[in-house]
């Protein structure tokens, strides 16, 4: 067995719902790509009792005793975290907090590496499985929606994300998207979903995204994520404030972006994160020195990310023997 395990998981944008009609039988599903960063990353040892250390060490120590009662085991433990990925900003932070936890804990102890049977075990994926695909495969994944006999929704497809292109992220460290109970009711209080427009995003993802992923075409690409944004934000304003973002500045962030020739703009999830694609690292760069100035002023955080083609990274140190 390994002395020590390491994980480091990355932070993921949510570009959109599939399909909150449900006529067919599943609901929700969605698209969305793993980053470069914000990750979070973690150390894992055995111990004579539980001891949690670093960012986010309550929500760690909570997530830890839940994992090592789901796996059966006995062995206590110390985990140290280095880093954490911002919690309630669009990133998916507890998903892959919870699965690198578990995921941690099954290389450390020998047990099969399981991400999808995780997010089940650690309550996760309740709406999505994008979170599990991401952290085990990266990219850009599509998850197929929960059905009745779902435990965490299955991947459907997946696809590299360009080398050559570029993520900016605009940030609002001093708002916060939904979550817990107030996002339970927002869910709970949203309008029906047309089955029209679920049929519009389904074909936007399907006809769209992934052609364009596949032959490397930014302008499709960013077409399809623009008007998928549209729809979803639309449907989710009236629990924004009446807004498609979380965040009035970051929304009008995103638009200075547009026009300025970036593509996709949109927010990840319930925010108050936004995002936008360029063709290249130079177009990112060039864009960052015209507006990241004014973006500071507002209290923002812009900046220039990659899409991460793999999963997790899992290491063990395995003791040395005299």
């Amino acid at each position: 067995m390994p002395a020590k395990v390491s994980v480091a998981a990355s932070a993921r944008l949510h570009l959109g719902f599939l399909d909150m009609n449900g006529g067919l039988g599943r609901k929700f599903g969605g698209v969305g790509l793993a980053l470069d960063a914000p990750a979070t990353r973690l150390t894992l040892t055995r111990a004579d009792k539980n001891c949690v250390e670093g960012p986010e060490a309550e929500r760690a120590a909570a997530l830890l005793e839940r994992a090592q009662e789901a796996l059966g085991l006995t062995q206590r433990h110390r985990l140290t975290l280095e880093e954490a990925i911002p919690a309630h900003a669009g990133f998916g932070s507890g998903t892959q907090l919870a699965l690198a936890v578990s995921a941690a804990l099954r290389r450390l102890e020998d047990l099969p590496n399981d991400p999808a049977a995780d997010a089940a075990l650690m309550a996760r994926g309740a709406r999505s499985g994008l979170g599990a695909g991401l952290f085990q495969l990266g990219g850009v994944v599509v998850d197929g929606g929960r059905g009745p006999q779902t435990t965490t929704p299955p991947v459907v497809a997946r696809a590299e994300f360009p080398d050559a292109w570029r993520v900016l992220l605009v940030c609002d460290p001093g708002d916060v998207g939904l979550h817990g109970a107030d996002e339970r009711d927002a869910f709970a209080e949203l309008p029906p979903f047309g089955a029209a427009t679920s049929g519009e995003v389904c074909r936007l993802v399907l006809m769209q995204i992934l052609p364009a992923l596949a032959e490397r075409e930014l302008a499709p690409f960013g077409a399809a994520v623009t008007r998928i944004q549209e729809i979803v934000g639309d449907h989710f304003a009236p629990a924004q404030g009446g807004r498609r973002f979380t965040s009035a500045k970051v929304e009008a962030t995103v638009a200075r972006l547009l026009a300025d020739g970036a593509t996709g703009g949109g927010q990840t999830s319930w925010g108050p994160t936004g995002f936008a694609f360029v063709e290249s690292d130079a177009a990112a760069r060039r864009l960052l020195g015209r507006h990241g100035a004014k973006a500071r002023e507002e209290g923002l955080d812009i900046s220039i990310h990659r899409g991460l083609n793999r999963g997790a990274k899992i290491d063990a140190v395995y003791a040395q023997i005299a």
